[in-house]
């Protein structure tokens, strides 16, 4: 006859019952600081990534600053490109009429210079001497003509040194030329000039002249002796 002692087994069957249930409870246990690493990690992550895109987006906004400011700056400099060629332009045009109107003052000083020289000498021309010839290349004017006298001569030669558009004269010859009636020829050269000359040029050139003179009529007085012989 075979005997079962059910009270065992039955205690066998609930230990054994019990052990999953601690198991699982131990594993939950063992997972929980696993989670909280993820947890951690995916924070971070969605922290940088949340980070990054708002830098992303500030840099973002910053470059589309700087591109609109390009922008601007070329349409201003093309705007500025354009006046700085209207300006280069009107500059042209007015160095050109400057050009015109420098010449055309040019001209009429031209024209003025040989009337203003012949009304000149006509004013200083005195009694008694004529001219035959006159010539004027640049400012240098040279005189031929003829007295009657060397004094009268000579006066001409004192009014175009005491004339302030005229510079000191030079008498280079006189001589006679007839002796009835007497005659005498003369050559001289001078300077003009547009702006009157000083006081102390003219008192400096009349002294200058007065020796010329002097010299120029002991020159005559000699041709006439030599003449008369």
């Amino acid at each position: 006859m075979i005997k079962i002692n059910l009270v065992r087994e039955g205690r066998a069957v609930r230990g054994a019952g019990a052990a999953p249930g601690m198991a699982a409870v131990a594993a939950v246990g063992a997972a929980a600081p696993s989670n909280i690493n993820n947890l951690l990690v995916i924070g971070g992550l969605v922290a940088g990534v949340v980070i990054g895109g708002g830098w992303w987006v500030i840099e973002r906004q910053k470059l589309s600053g700087k591109r609109d400011e390009v922008a601007s700056k070329q349409v201003e400099a093309q705007r500025l490109e354009a006046i700085i060629k209207e300006v280069e332009g009107y500059q042209k045009q007015k160095d050109s009429l400057q050009k015109r109107i420098d010449l055309i003052n040019q001209l009429k000083q031209n024209q003025k210079g040989p009337v203003k020289i012949l009304d000149r000498i006509s004013q200083d021309l005195p009694d008694l001497v004529w001219l035959d010839k006159m010539t004027m290349s640049g400012g240098l004017i040279t005189l031929g003509g003829r007295g009657l006298n060397p004094n009268a001569i000579a006066n001409f030669v004192e009014n175009i040194k005491n004339d302030p558009l005229f510079e000191e004269p030079d008498l280079s010859s006189m001589n006679q030329v007839t002796v009835k009636p007497l005659v005498y020829s003369f050559d001289m050269t001078f300077h003009f000039s547009y702006a009157p000359k000083s006081e102390a040029g003219a008192a400096g050139a009349a002294t200058t002249t007065g020796t010329a003179v002097g010299t120029a009529t002991t020159r005559t007085t000699s041709t006439t002796g030599s003449a008369k012989k």
